[in-house]
């Protein structure tokens, strides 16, 4: 079977789930057409996404345009759900990025783009909303030019654009080639040479290049409609099938998937939603399972449940086949990244931002934060990137999240699935810790005040930045059993998770200088209890400094409003290039705070009297001038020998 797997993507109310659902109307799968605005469309299952009207979770209906069956998932617009977005964009043949012909080229817009072209994912481009008052129609091709990419080819005409009249043409005229034939020029030398000595190319020629380069996402076609009405609808479907590669099941092939989006029944079961590559599953047998980390062996898991994708709903089967999406039952031990069977070349390698921001959250009332705990558990099992912090010193629990949003839907659904009334602190920023010089610390066995049957002495340098921990032997390998050797570097990577303003440390060197063991008596455990006391003693002496997360960005603003925005920047601990005036709008580049950055994002609709954009992305961490701010430790503090030695031989 010919299969096609596509997703949509677009900034929040650009109009995504609803050209999903004229998608599944025109396809014959609904006979009736959900609103957003309503709750009633066919992706958005959550009550929170049917109460909002924002899409939450990645979902994945089916339908056939002529003898193509295609998979589609609807993935979430909201900045604060970008890790299910790209989660979900490892799996695609071809994308969709919806703009508004109103808003144009949004925040959101500008990030996926970037996302797309770096994974090399073909993406048409669909302009919705043609038909609303002040539409941009094809005026919006040289917004999309400036602000996402010059590659892109408009495939047909607006006509009465901004009215209900509103209309497409196509575009198959001879400028429209000679437009298509500079285009793929642009991206080919042989061509490019052939073009400019004016050797001829047929219109064939021209049309087979232009699909090879938009395969390969070197060219994006923009197509014109509205999801409401279903004016450029069935054109886009065609040119979905006419523009996307089409996969070929390589049943023959060994088998080779990936894991993307994992669901729990009430029962508890786990439910694997896996894009499979190559091969075939069949049920009651075992496959291969294995995950990119570098302790986790392949193990063998069993089929015991097969569903696909069929017209908008699912349909149990005992065999699914290569280039298929299906829903697994029987996988225990399993998490969204897992690959099932072996890697191969189609497994993309998407890599996801971590959260910068952290937020304390408890049980109304508090004796259920056991509970609490339990199920948080479970939500981040489904979606790896809520990250749970424990204090089991302080008991206390500990969320990373991208934004406030999350926090809302988080909340909603611990409510709505395990009944539970939770309350957040304050979200706060996550810093990081670097050493600024050099330390040395030694634990010598049957010396000072080490009670424990083993001797280790670590050095500790700055790193390059953007290193991480290294971690060196300054001593044979052999001096000491490969058990011992495992626990003190185990114990090292641990240990910096906290350092002396109790923020994970990074960006260092770990030398282990000094070694010795008493056989039979030492064990592993001896080795775990003393790194901690002579890895936190050589970071002591070396001191750290630390660090704020800190994001690039860009604000677009009516020129008007160019002082007070650059004031309140300032204000902000923002630093920014020279504003670029573009007609009525200005351009500010440059880079801020996380911290200050969520109060310009509040701020920004009163600031720029309702017009302005602004696009972040992380870039990495800036030294914090003046007192540093402070984490309280999840653990013991090594630092504080009495208190650490009296918890770790069991006196308290």
């Amino acid at each position: 079977m010919k299969t096609l797997n596509i997703g949509i993507v677009a900034h929040v109310d650009a109009g995504k789930t609803s050209l999903t659902e004229r998608i599944l109307y025109e396809t014959h799968v609904i006979t009736e057409i959900g609103k957003v605005d309503q709750g009633n469309t066919q992706t958005d299952s959550l009550e929170l996404e049917r109460r909002r009207g924002i899409t939450i979770k990645a979902s994945v209906v089916s339908f056939f345009v002529q003898d193509v069956k295609i998979n589609l998932i609807d993935t979430p617009g909201h900045a604060d759900f970008i890790a299910e977005v790209e989660r979900s964009f490892g799996v695609l043949d071809g994308a969709i990025l919806v703009l508004s012909a109103v808003e144009g080229v949004q925040a959101q817009t500008k990030v996926l783009m970037s996302v797309l072209r770096r994974l090399g994912i073909p993406t048409i481009l669909f302009v919705n909303k043609i038909d609303r008052g002040g539409a941009q129609g094809e005026t919006l091709i040289e917004t999309i030019k400036e602000k996402l990419t010059e590659q892109v080819i408009p495939f047909y005409s607006v006509t009465n654009d901004g009215t209900k009249q509103a209309g497409i043409v196509r575009r198959d005229d001879a400028a429209f080639l000679d437009s298509c034939l500079e285009l793929v020029a642009s991206n080919d030398e042989a061509i490019l040479e052939a073009y400019v000595n004016d050797e001829p190319f047929s219109e064939e020629q021209v049309r087979a290049l232009l699909i090879q380069q938009i395969q390969h996402a070197k060219i994006y076609p923009v197509f014109f409609g509205s999801a409401m009405t279903g004016i450029g609808v069935p054109e886009l479907l065609d040119g979905i099938v006419q523009l996307f590669p089409i996969t070929e099941g390589k049943e023959d092939a060994p088998l080779s998937g990936v894991v993307f989006k994992l669901e729990k029944e009430t029962s508890g079961e786990k439910v694997a939603y896996v894009r499979l590559f190559s091969g075939c599953l069949v049920v009651r047998t075992h496959v291969p399972l294995s995950r990119r980390a570098r302790d986790m062996k392949t193990h063998l898991e069993k089929v015991k449940k097969l569903h696909i994708f069929v017209d908008g709903h699912t349909e149990q089967v005992q065999r699914v086949g290569a280039g298929e999406f299906c829903k697994l039952w029987g996988l225990e031990d399993v998490k969204i990244g897992d690959i099932v069977g072996e890697w191969s070349e189609a497994i993309r390698e998407v890599h996801f931002a971590e959260p910068q921001l952290e937020t304390r959250i408890e049980a109304v009332p508090k004796k259920k934060n056991i509970l609490l705990y339990r199920a948080l558990i479970e939500l981040a099992e489904e979606d790896p990137l809520i990250h749970v912090i424990r204090d089991e010193l302080h008991n206390i629990t500990y969320l990373r999240i991208f934004g406030e949003v999350q926090k809302e839907v988080i909340e909603a659904m611990l409510q709505e699935q395990y009944g539970l009334t939770v309350q957040f602190s304050e979200t706060g920023v996550v810093c990081i810790e670097k050493p600024v010089g050099v330390g040395q610390g030694l634990e010598v066995m049957g010396e000072g005040e080490n009670l424990f049957y083993a001797t280790v002495g670590i050095r500790i340098e700055p790193g390059a930045p953007g290193s991480g921990i290294t971690y060196r032997l300054e001593v044979k390998l052999g001096a000491l059993p490969l058990a011992f050797h495992r626990a003190i570097e185990e114990t090292v990577f641990e240990t910096l998770r906290q350092g002396l303003y109790g923020w994970e440390v990074t960006d260092v060197v770990v030398v282990l200088t000094h070694t010795g063991y008493a056989s039979p008596i030492s064990t592993a455990g001896d080795f775990r209890k003393v790194t901690p006391l002579v890895l936190m003693e050589a970071l002591r002496q070396a001191g750290t400094a630390v660090y704020e997360p800190v994001l690039q960005f860009e604000l677009n603003a009516p020129t008007e409003t160019i002082s007070t925005v650059m004031f309140r920047l300032a204000s902000l601990r923002a630093t920014f290039e020279q504003p670029e005036l573009r007609r009525e709008q200005f351009l500010l580049k440059g880079r801020m705070p996380v911290a200050t950055a969520e109060t310009l994002k509040r701020e920004l609709h009163a600031l720029t009297k309702g017009e302005g954009v602004f696009i972040t992305q992380p870039v990495g961490f800036s030294k914090l001038e003046g007192e540093y701010p402070t984490r309280p430790r999840l653990d013991w503090n090594p630092l504080n020998r009495k208190e650490y030695m009296l918890h770790v031989l069991h006196a308290y």
